[in-house]
């Protein structure tokens, strides 16, 4: 098996060690164990009690019962039996990726979004069609692209909503015609959902639209805790979440006795995170977005209260040679938008603390001065 290289996260491992302003990651601010702990409303005496018992054996394989029930309760359509744990939401996209999609398969991925949803198909022998994302459309695509690209064998359509890096949304009456034309040959619509909007903006997920529809999701991006690894794989059909069962048993036995428990004390305090979180993305989006507006230099389609943003820059060198000499200049780091395949780009992650972001966007500034100053 053959597989091109993970172009975001080779950047990051290569190069986030030696940043001082870390301005390129897609989370929103990470919680501490302390603040994550002192949900309990015991300032963690009660966490850390009932960990002190729990014996470090297996502990529930496919997430405790608390788990399950907890992210069923995140859908509509979605029984708690039909929820499976998993490492983070790269372990579901694998996960059902690898369950499903079978040598000379036919599938659609929307592209560029997160190379995982087209690189592994690949990798596995699909033929992958891209439905191309459309900057001059707010970087939404052409659902009549999609109706040109399905064919009656077509498997699965791979989406990542909200997109990642540019920070696009579909909403249920654009998904609701994906639906429609994934039904019609009868394929699976898997939607990586970690990116969820945070200003008020309507979501829905494909579990609550479609019978053969596969969700995955993690605590990584909206809820601040990325260190946890522990994402979900849902979907309506309890037939799809026993092939699920089966190809889990061969890349994941348990997500961890520690790991569960608490991500069960987060699902629990969700409303407690999403407020933090929704304060964090008003506060740095308009930070962001004024920053924006004032610098000549870049130009952005702005996301819809998700944590990541595809930024354009106008420079004349291309965008990776832009962020490595950023970075041994000003210690900030960005990730380069052909990481995305989408170069002349980067992405920013402007979700970060707010005192980061200030100093990160105020270092971009000045090291984008250069480029103003006239050539003899």
């Amino acid at each position: 098996m053959k597989i091109a290289g993970f172009g975001v996260e080779a950047w990051l491992n290569e190069y986030e060690t030696t940043a001082t302003t870390d301005i390129s990651q897609s989370s929103i601010a990470a919680l501490t164990m302390a603040e994550v702990t002192a949900l309990d409303g015991h300032h963690g005496q009660q966490f850390y009690q009932q960990l002190n018992q729990s014996k470090l054996n297996y502990g529930w394989i496919e997430g405790s019962p608390a788990f399950k029930q907890l992210v069923s309760g995140l859908y509509t359509q979605v029984p708690a039996a039909n929820v499976l744990q998993t490492n983070g939401a790269t372990g579901a996209n694998h996960l059902a990726i690898y369950s499903l999609v079978e040598p000379n398969d036919h599938v659609i991925a929307l592209y560029p979004t997160y190379q995982q949803l087209y690189d592994i198909p690949k990798s596995l022998g699909a033929t992958v069609d891209y439905w191309h994302l459309q900057e001059s459309q707010d970087w939404l695509p052409d659902i009549a692209e999609l109706k040109q690209l399905i064919r009656p064998d077509t498997k699965m359509i791979l989406l990542n909503n909200a997109a990642n890096p540019t920070g696009c949304l579909l909403d249920e009456a654009f998904l609701k015609q994906v639906v429609a034309i994934a039904k019609s040959v009868g394929a699976y619509v898997l939607v990586d959902e970690v990116y969820e909007p945070l200003d008020g903006t309507p979501f829905v997920s494909i579990a609550d639209l479609y019978d053969k529809g596969i969700a995955t999701n993690s605590l990584s991006k909206t809820y601040s805790a990325p260190g946890v690894r522990i994402g979900w794989v849902t979907t309506p059909s309890r037939e799809l979440a026993d092939i699920f069962r089966k190809y889990r048993d061969y890349t994941m036995i348990c997500g961890g006795v520690f790991n569960d428990q608490l991500a069960v004390l987060i699902l629990q305090h969700r409303d407690e995170i999403l407020a933090r979180n929704r304060e964090i993305v008003a506060r740095n989006a308009k930070i962001y977005l004024d920053w924006v507006a004032q610098e000549p230099r870049v130009s952005l389609i702005a996301p819809q209260g998700i944590s990541v943003s595809c930024l354009k820059l106008d420079v004349p060198v291309d965008d990776e040679t832009f962020c490595k000499q950023l970075l041994a200049k000003t210690g900030v780091l960005l990730v380069p938008g052909v990481r995305f395949d989408i170069p002349g780009h980067v992405r920013l992650g402007y979700c970060t603390q707010t005192e980061t972001l200030e100093r990160g966007l105020k270092l971009l500034s000045g090291f984008l001065r250069q480029y103003d100053e006239p050539t003899n």
